[in-house]
């Protein structure tokens, strides 16, 4: 039985994923800023004194700009590692998954699903590089960059 006429739907697939991830993600960003905003309209209208609510919500000028490059270097050295190592987990997992569902079909086509896979794991690995230059900046600066000691 030949489950897939046209080897072109699971690349296609995948891309299809990434596009309604990221739809989504820019929808829920924006649902959360509306949130909040219907918030600070609700503080306003009961009274409450700018300070208080900027206290209590956090500043709108934080949200804007989370990924601030130069304003916390061992953050955004946490932030490259871990980005490093979810694209490379996912790029790994997508390869070994298309390599299975191939050995399991007989279907060689199945294998451009694999090759979509290399993508994620190509950008993991530039965020591990990424993570060793800045790393390599912050000792030349003098910030040692290691485990905490107990």
């Amino acid at each position: 039985m030949e489950v897939f006429t046209n080897p072109l739907i699971i690349p296609l697939g995948a891309f299809v994923v990434a596009i309604v991830a990221i739809v989504s993600g820019i929808v829920g960003q924006a649902h959360a800023r509306r949130l909040k905003a219907e918030q600070r309209m609700a503080m306003v209208a009961r009274g409450l004194p700018a300070e208080q609510i900027e206290r209590m919500l956090g500043s709108s000028e934080e949200e804007e700009k989370p990924f601030r490059r130069g304003h916390d270097p061992l953050r955004s050295l946490a932030y490259a590692r871990r980005t490093g190592i979810v694209l490379v987990s996912t790029g790994l997992g997508v390869v070994i998954f298309f390599l299975t569902l191939t050995l399991i079909l007989q279907h060689r086509a199945i294998l451009a699903g694999a090759a979509a896979g290399l993508i994620p794991l190509a950008i993991g690995i530039g965020f591990f590089i990424d993570y060793n230059m800045q790393k390599r900046e912050l000792k030349q600066l003098g910030l040692e960059v290691g485990l905490p000691p107990n």
